[in-house]
């Protein structure tokens, strides 16, 4: 992770949290992770100053590159940070950016005709300054394969988790998250924090029901018996959905399905058919259909990529 003038000591302490902490009950091999900068560096508003870490040289062997965050956009980042970063996107290392980084990873060119994403606040000036970056303001994290970008500071937790999930598989993620005591995965997208009036009366929280329906999942649940759940409407049940969560009952469901399942082939379940039953996906078809949608894998790749990697817990 570089830090640069100015960085974002939170977002410092998300990548020191996930990558940095040594996880000795997973069991597994963890990340090797470094902070580097150009130099001593005084970090956001000033609070202190890093110094003594390594220097940008050791970019050059990293196989992820977390870049600065732009404390204020409107100044340019250090060329030599975007000399490393250029190098770095030049021998395929895998890119990240927190927040406002997404302005470093433009500035390094990186992003040109790709999608990605910053905080809502500087969306509109990223737009202006970038308009051959494909930006999406609305959801916590783009993945676009070897470069990634999160929306807002906390959302450096959701990509975070990502790319612990997309590394480890669904095991690993849940162990690490459940030691965060943070959701392995948020619905929905930034435009749910987006400034707007607060309701003069909050509807009650989709907690219960939601909690309810990931222990009958393996049972063929409808949005109709999430809303008798609820003891409300399916049309009122859409609408708290999409205010709470930013998403709705069917594609909330939909993913929880797909989540458990990665997780009983993980622990090495080797029968699509069980899977396919125990995940309320029905049929091996179906649950091929929504793997492969959400994780962009088969059950067999899948199974290969993760089935390794359960942890000892």
């Amino acid at each position: 992770m570089i830090v640069d003038r100015g960085s974002n000591p939170f977002e410092m302490g998300v990548a020191t949290e996930l990558f940095g902490l040594r996880r000795p009950e997973l069991g597994i091999p963890w990340y090797d992770f470094t902070l580097c900068a150009p130099g001593p560096v005084a970090m956001h508003a000033g609070m202190f100053t890093m110094s003594g870490i390594p220097g940008l040289e050791a970019v050059e062997g990293a196989d992820t590159v977390i870049v600065p965050n732009r404390p204020d956009p409107d100044h340019a980042p250090d060329e030599r940070v975007l000399a490393a970063i250029r190098g770095a996107a030049a021998r395929g290392a895998r890119l990240v950016s927190f927040c406002t980084g997404a302005f470093t990873l433009a500035a390094a060119g990186v992003l040109d005709g790709r999608p990605a994403t910053t905080h809502w606040r500087w969306a509109d000036l990223f737009r202006a300054r970038f308009p051959s970056v494909r930006l999406e303001p609305g959801v916590l994290f783009v993945d676009d394969g070897d470069v990634l970008t999160a929306a807002g500071s906390a959302a450096a937790l959701d990509l975070g988790l990502h790319l612990v999930r997309r590394d480890h598989g669904a095991e690993v993620v849940n162990a690490v998250s459940r030691r965060l005591v943070f959701a392995v995965h948020r619905d929905g997208g930034q435009r749910q924090f987006v400034e707007r009036p607060v309701p003069a009366i909050p509807d009650t929280s989709l907690a219960p029901v939601l909690a309810w329906a990931q222990e009958h999942l393996d049972q063929p649940l409808t949005v109709a018996d999430l809303a008798a759940r609820a003891a409300t409407s399916a049309a009122t049940l859409h609408r708290r959905f999409q205010a709470e969560l930013g998403t709705t009952p069917l594609a909330w469901l939909n993913a929880e399905r797909v989540a458990l399942a990665c997780r009983l082939i993980e622990r090495g379940e080797l029968r699509l058919e069980a899977v396919a039953r125990a995940s309320g996906l029905g049929t091996p078809a179906n649950l091929r259909t929504r793997l492969r949608r959400q994780t962009g894998l088969s059950p067999s790749a899948y199974r290969a990529r993760f089935a390794a990697a359960k942890p000892e817990v």
